[in-house]
């Protein structure tokens, strides 16, 4: 139920640009309007985000690590998982970014019955690693590809990103290796939360929501690039438009493309809104950007408000006699 509301809100929204520009040729507000109002929602929603983790007091020095941390000089430390120093930390937080170290190391835990009855069994489970891996890196280079339509000329960069990314060319035109990764990626991401009981009884609706949304992202953009012909020239035309606050739509534009763009759109403003913003959390994760040096410098909360204490040699002053009567022991008779 949580899955067909969800899908029923992306089959709306698609609904919404095929009939205001499909019957009420609103182009300029599909066009024009609402992307750079996805746009300011984008920035200003993710600023605030950043902001206000940011603000966020970190009273203890908290990372989470799994490997041997500093000690005697004949114990090896692992410096990667166990960092002390900001070397240690940038190269274990980019490890995480960019290879997804964490999640390498999923593991499933299932109840099976064995000879002696229902028994606990572990094992290890790479699967949601590598196609999350592929989602995110598919759609890293799809982005940057569609840098081309925004930039005059392309810089070479990007043209042997394209050029390697369409290497298995199967007719015309070229078919793009993340094109088939991202579609194959998001059906596993969105059958998982289907198939898998554990993962279903926890998915909520806005779990469903941005899989496919971005299901609808790339359908569209697959069908206006196989199936459905559009003016690439009249797009650049119009996206470098927009890069430069001279927009304009031009002819030649297919309906298909507006719904490729409302799609962005509201991608965009959801953004900050979603559970998508763990793409600028992670930086401020405090189980991962910190130094485990725990035992070597004392963290204090510069955030710490004067607070009025109550020592023990106090204490004993204040309670000495009766300490000694109760045969407690006590540092001054």
């Amino acid at each position: 139920m949580k899955a067909l509301f969800s899908l029923i809100a992306v089959l709306i929204l698609m609904l919404i640009p095929l009939v205001g520009v499909g019957l009420a040729n609103l182009q300029g507000l599909f066009g024009i309007v609402l992307p750079y109002l996805a746009l300011i929602l984008f920035l200003g929603g993710f600023i605030y985000r950043i902001m206000g983790w940011a603000r966020t007091p970190v009273p203890f020095r908290i990372p989470t690590t799994v490997g041997q941390g500093k000690s005697f000089d004949w114990i090896k430390q692992n410096k990667i998982e166990n960092p002390t120093s900001n070397l240690g930390v940038i190269i274990r937080m980019a490890m995480e970014v960019l290879l997804f170290r964490s999640l390498f190391r999923n593991s499933k835990t299932e109840l099976r019955n064995g000879e002696n009855g229902p028994q606990l069994a572990h094992g290890s489970n790479k699967w949601l690693w590598l196609f999350g891996l592929m989602f995110h890196w598919s759609l890293l280079i799809i982005l940057i590809r569609h840098l081309r339509l925004f930039l005059e000329p392309v810089p070479a960069v990007i043209s042997s990103l394209d050029s390697l990314d369409s290497f298995f060319q199967i007719g015309l035109p070229a078919l793009y290796i993340t094109d088939m990764l991202i579609v194959a990626a998001l059906t596993f991401l969105f059958l998982r939360r289907v198939v898998a009981p554990q993962v279903r009884y926890i998915s909520l609706a806005a779990d469903y929501f941005p899989l496919f949304l971005l299901m609808g992202i790339a359908a569209t953009g697959i069908l206006m690039r196989y199936i459905f012909r559009v003016d690439i020239a009249s797009i650049k035309e119009f996206a470098v438009g927009l890069l430069t606050f001279t927009p304009h739509i031009p002819d030649g534009i297919g309906t298909i493309f507006y719904i490729h763009l409302f799609f962005v759109s509201c991608l965009f403003a959801y953004f900050p809104l979603s559970k998508l913003m763990h793409m600028g959390g992670i930086f401020m994760n405090p189980t991962r950007n910190m130094k485990s040096n725990n035992r070597m410098v004392r963290h204090i909360n510069p955030w710490n408000y004067p607070v009025e204490v109550h020592t023990y040699e106090e204490y004993e002053d204040d309670f000495r006699t009766k300490m000694i009567k109760a045969g407690i022991p006590v540092e001054k008779e």
